[in-house]
């Protein structure tokens, strides 16, 4: 994979493959909730967040840092929680830090035994998934594991890479992050013997179901009602796919993904029954009608949105996000009409980055860590603050906001950045 690049950039393109990013409507939560990947609802969106509409001179003031491990999973926050995951060592960590302080609540660990591929890192790629008084977590080898929120106490944990043995090597360790559905816990596992989606009893831990052989990709899927139906959907490594949570049947499945050196890593997102998907190396972006049992074709192209790994996050029928790749010319900024797929302006040069839809406003972070505030407008890209957050190579892990905060994870640190409209 990748061998058409020359050593270095090969590794700079793996580097970006490992966090992925994330999708779509799921169960509403209150303000100040970031509870899982791309927030509460999968989306990249805050929900009733005021921050601030410009930086001070020296940019925003960093409340607190630490230090932390290998790994890209981006922090989840929730019921006084910030949950941490990272490895240190042989053992991946779980740890409980006070959002507003960083001052460690709770510390578990595990052994871990994922042993690196391509890329050197080792650590967990996967949002931990906080849902009602839980933390769960999948580890970068396949372990899935369930914490009590309050105490870090294990509930269960189960092993899914020898349960369900992996129909091919990943390069990257396990990278999308499951879904709370009902009473149950869906992953795309990517299993042999028609274990490509697994859903597991959050109770236990015990399998329910599971269905396909489709292999697992790195975007994470999300759920959406439809017609007063309920489906989760999925992007596995070649096709998208709705799934019926109660019993593992596939509601519709199309297409889409290339084999090859190719990587399916931005979440799908779902606006008012609209399907939108987005992934590079000459896949590009779709957008779909969503029905019950089918699906309908509004537009296709690999000009609009092709995102080599983030998501492009909604505000009202606009998308915005990165069209292109960390390894060839510089990405540019966007913003596109989601039914039409006219864009609406573009930055050029801006470069990948992962975003949050907060207070009318763009909270954008690029990987080579910059942090940048413009308005999410579809009229023109309008910048509204610019500033360094971390030197590192790169800001891979998913960035989360809550109650004004801004937490970013580069290589070896977690700043808390104040980014609250009265300070």
């Amino acid at each position: 994979m990748f061998s058409f690049l020359s050593p270095r950039a090969r590794l700079r393109a793996v580097h970006l493959l490992l966090f992925v990013s994330t999708a779509a409507p799921v169960n509403s939560l209150a303000a100040g909730e970031w509870p899982q990947i791309l927030g509460p609802n999968r989306n990249g969106v805050a929900i009733n967040e005021r921050i601030a509409d410009s930086f001070p001179k020296d940019g925003p003031p960093v409340t607190w840092e630490r230090r932390v491990g290998e790994g890209y999973s981006g922090v989840a926050v929730a019921a006084g929680h910030l949950v941490l995951f990272h490895r240190l060592g042989d053992e991946e960590v779980v740890e409980s830090l006070n959002p507003l302080t960083g001052k460690r609540q709770w510390k578990q660990q595990f052994p871990a035994s994922y042993p690196g591929g391509i890329n050197p890192d080792k650590g967990p790629r996967c949002v931990p998934v906080i849902h009602d008084g839980s933390v769960y977590l999948f580890g970068a080898a396949g372990d899935l594991y369930a914490l009590e929120l309050e105490s870090g106490r294990k509930r269960w944990s189960r092993s899914v890479a020898k349960e369900f043995p992996f129909a091919e090597q990943s390069y990257f360790g396990v990278g999308s992050t499951p879904i709370v559905e009902g009473t149950k816990l869906l992953a795309n596992v990517g299993g042999k013997g028609g274990a490509g989606i697994v859903a597991f009893n959050l109770a236990d831990g015990n399998p329910v179901w599971n269905t396909t052989d489709e292999r697992a990709s790195y975007s994470s899927p999300t759920s959406a009602t439809i017609h007063g139906e309920r489906q989760v959907i999925f992007v596995t490594r070649l096709t998208a796919m709705g799934v019926n949570a109660d019993d593992g049947s596939i509601r519709w499945q199309f297409p889409f993904g290339a084999r090859g050196p190719t990587v399916n890593a931005a979440t799908p997102q779902v606006i008012d029954g609209y399907l939108f998907l987005s992934a590079s190396y000459g896949i590009g972006a779709v957008c779909r009608k969503l029905k019950t049992t089918d699906t309908e074709l509004v537009w296709s192209n690999n000009d609009t949105m092709s995102s080599q790994f983030s998501t492009p996050v909604p505000n009202g029928k606009y998308l915005y996000g990165t069209d292109g790749r960390q390894d060839g010319p510089p990405a540019r900024l966007r913003c596109i009409d989601l039914r039409t797929g006219k864009v609406q302006w573009t930055k050029e040069d801006f470069g990948v980055a992962n975003l949050i839809v907060a207070d009318g406003k763009l909270v954008i972070v690029t990987d080579d860590g910059e942090l940048v505030l413009a308005a999410a407008s579809p009229e023109a890209y309008r910048e509204l603050g610019r500033s360094t957050v971390s030197r590192k190579t790169a800001t891979r892990a998913l960035p989360a906001l809550s109650n004004g905060l801004l937490y970013v994870r580069d290589s070896t640190t977690l700043k808390c950045i104040d980014l609250r409209r009265n300070r």
